[in-house]
């Protein structure tokens, strides 16, 4: 574990590579309003990307002020050797590259898939290319996550939908509570395409509408729930996943659906995840008949979840709603850096949505 010194003069240099991108953008603009980096324990360095590499932040990012004088740099990685922290915001097949050309002790916060997923065929069926394995995976609130993040230099920052999938389902697979035959629906903002030019995320083509894609098993995250399910219930998980383009810029709203066990009911199934996330800032269980929405957690690192039993149909409808560049990001990011450098967890990320 890295420790932050206090000493304002020795501090921690955190680089972000993918600076432009949203996730990029996102991690920058959460460490703007981080404790470290008002005190001076942490500092914002070297913000790198591709194509974008010449053009000053106030051009790529107005939003981000603070950083108005600085201007985007070409990717350096004897300049990016001398950080403490970086945060990768890179498409899939690019950080692995990097990572392994920078010092061990860096600690180093993907953003891309390249080290998610724990099994080679996974990577192989749903990505290709060269496999990196695996490092930490970055989802404190899973059973056991919290202490692999906080004694490791590398975490990998779990998908968007992965995350509102698994903070809505593992506590009723892991308590057994359900059968593990599960569907899953998530309707999701179009900053989950991230920052590329394509005509299937132009406003023509999203307003006013919605499209399900990438359906019947072929979305990449689709073994990466199943391998959180996996994880903490168990072999035998079954996964239909059907990812829904939404006219919004943020934002996913995931319901599941799976059958209910023998003898369980909602009081059952309540108390489980009243125990599951009592002790957690971010995940917040909504009191009975209030249901999750996406502009109730837009800017901040919070999960709102909620759970019912379908008697009639016998099943179980679990709901959460994350904003897919927080939560299910760059806020994520953050939460783990905090963690590998032992300072506090919550440090910089609100649980205070934007609305309306």
């Amino acid at each position: 574990m890295v420790q932050v010194s206090a000493d304002s003069q020795t501090s921690t240099r955190i680089a972000v590579v993918g600076a432009t991108g949203y996730a990029g953008g996102e991690i920058l603009r959460l460490l703007l309003d981080h404790p470290g980096v008002k005190s001076g324990e942490l500092s914002i360095g070297s913000l790198m990307a591709g194509s974008s590499a010449g053009t000053p932040v106030s051009d790529a990012m107005p939003h981000l002020i603070a950083l108005a004088d600085r201007t985007i740099e070409a990717l350096d990685l004897e300049k990016l050797a001398e950080h403490d922290v970086v945060f990768l915001g890179l498409p899939h097949g690019h950080s692995a590259e990097i990572a392994k050309q920078l010092p061990e002790g860096m600690v180093i916060i993907d953003c891309a898939a390249d080290f998610r997923l724990r099994q080679q065929s996974d990577w192989d069926t749903f990505y290709g290319g060269d496999y990196a394995g695996a490092w930490p995976y970055g989802i404190p609130e899973m059973p056991g996550h919290r202490e692999q993040i906080a004694q490791s230099a590398r975490v990998a920052v779990p998908g968007c939908f992965p995350t509102g999938a698994t903070l809505a389902l593992w506590p009723a697979v892991q308590a057994g509570l359900i059968e593990p035959k599960v569907s899953v629906v998530s309707i999701t903002g179009v900053s989950g395409g991230g920052k590329k030019a394509s005509v299937g995320l132009l406003g023509a083509e999203t307003m006013g509408s919605l499209k399900a894609y990438n359906t019947a098993g072929k979305h990449r995250h689709n073994p990466e729930i199943v391998q959180n399910l996996t994880e903490v219930g168990g072999e035998g998980v079954q996964l239909s996943f059907t990812p829904v383009l939404a006219p919004l810029p943020r934002g996913i709203l995931t319901t599941a659906t799976a059958p209910l066990a023998a003898g369980v009911d909602e009081a059952t199934l309540r108390a489980a995840y009243e125990q599951a996330y009592a002790d957690e800032a971010f995940v917040h269980l909504l009191a009975p008949g209030v249901q999750p929405q996406t502009q109730a957690v837009l800017g901040s690192n919070a999960c709102h979840v909620q759970v019912e039993v379908d008697q009639r149909a016998g099943t179980v409808l679990l709901t959460s709603a994350i904003d897919n560049l927080c939560k299910g990001t760059a806020g994520a990011a953050v939460q783990c850096m905090n963690l590998c450098l032992g300072i506090e967890e919550t440090a910089g990320l609100s649980i205070a949505g934007v609305a309306p």
